[in-house]
């Protein structure tokens, strides 16, 4: 039986999650980074992969925010740790090189992150916490949360430059100058051979040659002798010799003697930079060890990134199983499809046509489920959801081994023992074309046993079948939910739409027909199938056709419930003028009130300084209580002006929402209205007492019967019920502007949104001026309202509050 790791690898290799990962490992800027991510598997622990998906998130926000990321190479360092913590070993100059810019470009990545993070957003670092925290990112490299490798990359760079050369430094400047000295000396006497006319006809040629690191020259062989010196070379034609001359070799030992010397020094130098390097092994080795995990994870973001991806919702709390328009990555022209299983889902059979679209559908989901407990963003649309797996199993596609003598329905059952014997209650299996490639019968009983096996251990299961008897098996089974490929019948081309609810049927024959078999083939082939054709067929149509008449309800449903929602709208626009009309004369009447009072204190402080001053006479007396007339008279004239509003507001109440026009006869029992400043709805009971201001009567609204005067009321039309309830709760969240937005405790984004909102219900209903309670806090959600606020073109002017009101913590909002 296979083990368990080899069925992991096979299931990788089929789902080609190996060439992801190569893309992957391609955004990497460190070898080794790539090399890890080359041999990276999916993460079957959930913790683990929740844990890697959120350093990825954070990292993936930090990238898209921000223009400045560092992407400079990061060479290989790893092999060099043996050297550097072995006793007496010596580090080479490339070496030394390479150590010194990882340091150096490895510390520009972290304080990259460092920075981004100090500057995002409090809601937004609360995020990235789990990055941060594992990796050593909270706080300065003072306190030893991060090793400080920055001491040992400027001793690198006190005796090399950034080119690998070493530097100017005293001890070997002087051999050098001595080296140059000797050099020129050498030159010297070897040009006078060549300025010489006698010994210049000896040479092949006027220009010396190296041999051994010593400079001689190429004298003809016919002049062998002429010359006297060491003999190091005879060419290969025995024409030229190059000889040393006698007066140069003492030159060519005196350069050779400071060249070691030089070497030696050189030596020297490397020694003492190895052995303080050596001194940092431990933090340099951790360093690095964090650097490439982090350069890993970065790699997953900028992937996710440039892919447009997004990362499906998982965890703990997800159990459904949810793809929008997923995308095959290796596919140039991928069709979208839709896979959807909900918790109660267990078990999807597909079932349809041959290049329907059943084994792409079954790969796709396999391979993002891999990508998503990689960490990866996936290319599908938002609102996606996939549960963690502790393992992904397949059986897809034709093994045949002649090797191994293995049929194709063997490599089959191989596959699916091993499939059986190691998945668990977390595991995703997926099994293309159960039961194939034996007799039907036999290979219809073997489907229906596995999958009674795999559901009794309650995996997660897809399959696809062409058994007709497993579509039965569908409807039969707790969990299981069978699915089909749409086809269409005119085109004879399927859409690769997957439908849930519905199986599908093969379409065998009309392919073949399509694709060139002969037609007298083809309708001996119906009549076989009409002798001994089964119901199933019919009962696939029927549900077909059903479920095209559900889909008709549905879109009419929906129309129905648009239209409902902007009648709702409507009147919920017109019951916020009315509001505001209400509220406009409620201020002018207290402005207008707040003008009377000023003056009569002042006539009435007039009245009592003038009564103090005087004995209190006819006259005086006479003045006092024409002040008090004016009074009452001014307080019936502003409740006739009232009065008259009111009646105005109730006439344009009744005309937005009522179609009632006021009763001829006057009220009556039983009739509907809405009483009140509030116009609740209610029922009249009775009449009431008679006063002074009118006629009164009981309205019962709700439990309640209160008493209400005659003109606080307004007839309404009786109710009619046209939406179900469940419907009626769905309209009643209507986005209505408000006086006072609160946006105290949301993020950045849901404030921004939520003013988005306010400020469009305002310009549809007329409302000029709001107010926003923001809180004062750090100031980031205060200045990312502001910023809002003066960008949109709906309006006119903002200010902060006066401090009664909340001060810094509330902005006022007018608009256009």
């Amino acid at each position: 039986m296979i083990d368990k790791e080899t069925l992991f690898e096979k299931t990788q290799s089929l789902l080609e999650y190996p060439q992801i990962m190569e893309n992957v490992a391609s955004h990497a800027v460190s070898e080794e980074a790539a090399s890890l991510l080359k041999e990276a598997k999916p993460i079957y622990n959930a913790r683990e992969a929740e844990e890697t998906k959120e350093k990825v998130i954070a990292l993936h926000t930090l990238i898209k925010s921000c223009n400045d990321e560092p992407r400079s190479w990061l060479p290989s360092i790893g092999f060099l740790f043996p050297k550097i913590e072995t006793s007496g070993a010596v580090l080479d100059l490339d070496e030394v090189l390479a150590i010194g810019l990882f340091i150096e470009r490895a510390c520009e990545l972290r304080n990259w992150v460092i920075k981004e993070r100090a500057g995002s957003e409090e809601s937004e670092t609360e995020g990235r916490d789990a990055l941060f925290a594992i990796l050593g990112f909270f706080g300065s490299t003072e306190d030893g949360s991060f090793p400080d490798c920055v001491p040992a990359a400027a001793e690198i760079f006190r005796v090399i430059d950034r080119e690998g050369k070493l530097r100017d430094i005293p001890a070997l400047r002087a051999i050098r100058k001595r080296i140059g000295s000797l050099e020129r000396e050498l030159k010297s006497a070897v040009s006078k051979y060549a300025a010489n006319d006698e010994y210049k006809r000896m040479l092949q040629s006027p220009l010396p040659s190296q041999r051994d690191g010593r400079t001689v020259l190429a004298v003809k062989a016919n002049f062998r002798g002429r010359i006297r010196g060491i003999v190091h070379e005879v060419s290969s034609s025995g024409q030229t010799i190059f000889v040393e001359p006698l007066d140069v070799v003492e030159k060519n030992n005196e350069i050779l003697l400071e060249k070691r010397n030089l070497d030696a020094e050189i030596q020297k130098i490397l020694r003492e930079l190895t052995e303080k390097i050596s001194a940092f092994a431990g933090s340099i080795k951790q360093f690095h060890q964090t650097i490439i995990e982090l350069e890993c994870l970065r790699a997953r973001a900028v992937y996710s990134a440039v892919t447009k991806g997004h990362f499906a919702k998982s965890g703990g709390e997800i159990e459904s199983l949810i793809l929008k328009h997923a995308r095959h990555p290796m596919l140039k022209k991928a069709v979208p499809i839709n896979i959807e299983m909900k918790n109660s889902t267990r078990t999807l059979i597909i079932t349809g046509p041959n290049t329907g679209g059943k084994t792409v559908a079954l790969k796709t989901l396999g391979l993002f489920a891999m990508m998503n407990q990689s960490a990866l963003a996936l290319p599908l649309d938002e609102g996606s959801a996939m549960p963690c797996f502790d393992g992904i199993y397949a059986d897809i596609g034709d093994e045949q081994s002649i090797n191994q003598s293995l049929s194709t329905f063997s490599a089959h059952i191989t596959n699916i023992s091993a499939i059986t014997a190691n998945a668990t209650e977390n595991s995703l299996v997926l099994l293309d074309e159960l039961g194939s490639g034996t007799d039907p019968e036999e290979g219809g009983a073997i489907a229906m046993a596995v999958l009674d096996f795999l559901i009794e251990k309650k995996s997660r299961m897809i399959i696809t079948t062409h058994h007709g008897i497993l579509k039965n098996y569908g409807y039969t089974r707790e969990g299981v939910e069978n699915a089909s490929v749409e086809f269409n019948a005119h085109t004879l081309s399927p859409t690769y739409r997957i439908i849930n609810g519905v199986p599908g049927e093969s379409r065998a024959l009309d392919i073949a027909a399509a694709n060139g078999l002969d037609a007298g083939i083809v309708e001996k082939a119906r009549k076989y199938i009409d002798d001994e054709k089964s119901d199933i067929s019919a009962l696939i149509t029927g549900l077909e056709q059903k479920h095209r008449e559900l889909a008709g309800i549905e879109q009419k449903s929906a129309i129905e419930q648009n239209k409902l929602k902007e009648e709702k709208r409507k009147a919920d626009l017109k019951e916020l003028q009315l509001r505001q009309k209400e509220a406009e004369i409620k201020r002018g009447s207290l402005d207008s009130l707040q003008v009377f009072l000023r003056e009569s204190r002042k006539t009435l402080e007039n009245l009592v300084r003038e009564l103090k001053e005087g004995e209190v006479d006819r006259e005086k007396t006479l003045k006092v209580k024409g002040f008090l007339n004016d009074l009452a008279r001014y307080a019936e004239n502003e409740r006739d002006v009232l009065d008259e509003e009111e009646r105005a507001i109730r006439e344009q109440f009744m005309k937005n929402e009522t179609n009632a026009p006021p009763p001829a006869a006057g009220f009556a029992a039983g009739m509907e209205v809405f009483a009140g400043q509030s116009k609740q709805r209610g029922v009249i009971v009775r009449a009431g007492k008679k006063s002074a201001k009118g006629d009164s009567w009981i309205v019962k609204i709700g439990s309640l019967k209160m008493s209400f005067p005659e003109k606080d009321l307004i007839p309404a039309s009786p109710v009619k019920t046209t939406v179900s309830p469940s419907w009626a709760a769905e309209y009643g969240a209507s986005g209505d502007a408000v006086f006072e937005l609160k946006l105290l405790g949301m993020r950045l984004e849901e404030a921004t949104e939520s003013l988005r909102r306010q400020i469009e219900a305002a310009s549809l209903s007329g409302l000029k001026t709001f107010s926003g309670i923001h809180g004062k806090g750090s100031g980031i959600l205060q200045k990312g309202i502001h910023d809002y606020l003066k960008k949109d073109p709906a309006v006119e002017d903002y200010y902060f509050s006066r401090p009664e009101l909340g001060g810094f913590g509330r902005t006022e909002v007018v608009l256009r």
